[in-house]
C-alpha cells in the first residue's frame, strides 16, 4: 500500500511539473538553506497568484527536464544540487525576488555552519560578570571591568563570512543573546528563454540600465570614430566634423556656400561683430545698474543742537 502510495506522489510531482515547465516562460532557482516549513509557507503565501513553488526531489527533477521536449531547459541540470527548488512564473522577476528574500528569520550561529555574512561584536558593556572573562580571552577580545561589568573596549569581528563558526564565538555570542545571522530563501539564478544568468541583474532600476546603455554606446561612438568607421551613434560627429572642415576651406579659399557666408563676414569684419555684442547687452546692463543714493548729511544745526548748554 505504502508503494502505491509513494509511486502515486512521484506521478503526481512529474505531472505538476511537466505542467508548470509549459504553462511559465520563467524559472527562479531557489535556494532553501537553513529555511524552515513556516518560512516556506509564508513564501507560498505571498507568492499566491503571482508564480508557483515546486520543491522536491532533485533526481525527479533532472529525469523530467532531462525527457522534456525543450533541450533548452537541460541548462537547469548542473544547477540541481543541495537543497534548492524552483518559482515559476510570468511576472516581474524583480518583484518575485523582492518578495521572496524579504522573508528573513534571525538565527544563532550554530558551531561547525557556514557563515552567510561576517560579524562583528560591537564595543560597550555586556552585561556578564567579571567570572565570564574567560569567553572573550578566547577569541582576544580586550575588555575592562565597569561598574562589576565585562565591558569591550574596541569593536572585533569574531565571524567572517564563508567561514565556520567556531565553538567560542558560539558560546559567547550564545550568552549575550546576539543572533548575528539572518536566514531566508536566497534567488541565486534565473532561467528565462533559454537562458540561464545571475539574478543580481534584477536589482537594477531602469535608471541603472540606461545610465548603462548610454555609457556602452559612448564608448563604441569613440571607437567608432578612432578606427573610421561608420555606425548610427558617429554619423552626428561626422557631419559636424565634416562641416567644420567646409567652412574651413571657405574661409582660406574663394569658395563659398550659404552656411559659410556668416562666418566669411565675420572673418572680414570681426570689429563689427564685436561692437554688437556689447551694445545688445546695454540695456541689461542699464536695467542692472541702480543709482546708489547719496547719503544725506544732518544739517549744521541739529549736530550743533545742544552746543549752548555747554558754552
Amino acid at each position: 500500500m505504502s508503494e502505491r502510495v509513494v509511486s502515486k506522489r512521484k506521478l503526481d510531482y512529474r505531472a505538476r511539473l511537466e505542467s508548470y515547465l509549459e504553462q511559465y516562460r520563467s524559472i527562479a532557482i531557489m535556494t532553501v538553506d537553513n529555511v524552515g516549513s513556516n518560512q516556506l509557507q509564508k513564501i507560498r503565501i505571498v507568492l499566491r497568484g503571482k508564480a508557483a513553488v515546486l520543491l522536491g526531489k532533485n533526481t525527479i527533477m533532472r529525469k523530467v527536464i532531462r525527457e522534456h521536449p525543450n533541450t533548452q531547459l537541460h541548462k537547469l541540470l548542473p544547477l540541481l544540487k543541495g537543497n534548492i527548488g524552483f518559482i515559476f512564473t510570468n511576472a516581474d522577476l524583480s518583484e518575485i525576488k523582492r518578495l521572496v528574500t524579504a522573508n528573513k528569520v534571525p538565527a544563532a550561529a550554530k558551531v561547525g555552519s557556514v557563515a552567510p555574512t561576517s560579524f562583528t561584536l560591537p564595543e560597550g558593556p555586556t552585561g556578564l560578570d567579571p567570572g565570564q572573562t574567560s569567553f572573550f580571552q578566547a577569541l582576544n577580545i580586550a575588555t575592562k571591568i565597569v561598574k562589576g561589568s565585562i565591558e569591550i573596549i574596541n569593536p572585533v569581528p569574531i565571524i567572517k563570512e564563508g567561514e565556520r563558526v567556531s565553538a567560542s564565538a558560539s558560546a559567547l555570542l550564545a550568552k549575550l543573546n546576539i543572533k548575528p545571522f539572518f536566514y531566508g530563501a536566497r534567488l541565486p539564478l534565473v532561467y528565462e528563454s533559454g537562458t540561464v544568468y545571475d539574478a543580481k541583474v534584477l536589482d537594477f532600476t531602469q535608471e541603472d540600465l540606461v545610465s548603462k546603455f548610454r555609457s556602452g554606446v559612448s564608448k563604441l561612438t569613440a571607437v567608432a570614430l578612432q578606427i573610421g568607421y561608420p555606425t548610427a551613434s558617429t554619423v552626428p560627429h561626422s557631419i559636424g566634423r565634416a562641416f567644420k572642415n567646409a567652412v574651413a576651406l571657405a574661409l582660406s579659399t574663394d569658395i563659398t556656400f550659404k552656411q559659410a557666408e556668416k562666418f566669411k563676414e565675420m572673418a572680414k569684419n570681426p570689429g563689427a561683430f564685436a561692437a554688437a555684442a556689447p551694445a545688445a547687452g546695454a540695456p541689461a546692463a542699464a536695467a542692472k545698474k541702480k543709482e546708489v543714493p547719496k547719503k544725506e548729511e544732518p544739517e549744521e544745526e541739529e549736530q550743533n543742537a545742544f552746543g549752548g548748554l555747554f558754552d
